[in-house]
C-alpha cells in the first residue's frame, strides 16, 4: 500500500476529505519523529511501540567488488507489533 492508497482509505474510513486525511497522516509521522527524537521510544496500546536503538559499526562487503569496507554505527528506528495488532495481521 502506497501513502496515497492510505490517505484514501483513511479518508474513507473517516468520512473526512483526502486533503484532511493526509494533513492527518503528515501530523502522525511527525509526532512519532518527534517523540522518538526526544524520549527515545512511543508506545500505542494495542498497535505497538517505536523505539531508537543504536546499531553498531561492522564489516560489511562490497557485492560488485567483493571489497570489505566498514559500516560506521548509526542510530535506527525499530517496530514491535502490539498484540491487537498481530492478531489482525492473522
Amino acid at each position: 500500500m502506497t501513502k496515497a492508497e492510505l490517505v484514501a482509505v483513511m479518508a474513507d474510513e473517516a468520512g473526512i476529505t483526502k486533503a484532511a486525511a493526509g494533513k492527518a497522516l503528515q501530523a502522525f509521522v511527525d509526532s512519532v519523529g518527534k517523540e522518538l527524537k526526544k524520549n527515545g521510544k512511543l508506545g500505542l496500546v494495542g498497535f505497538g511501540t517505536f523505539s531508537v536503538v543504536k546499531r553498531k559499526s561492522r564489516e560489511g562487503r562490497n557485492p560488485q567488488t567483493g571489497k570489505t569496507i566498514k559500516i560506521p554505527a548509526k542510530k535506527v528506528v525499530k517496530f514491535k507489533a502490539g498484540k491487537a495488532l498481530s492478531e489482525k495481521a492473522k
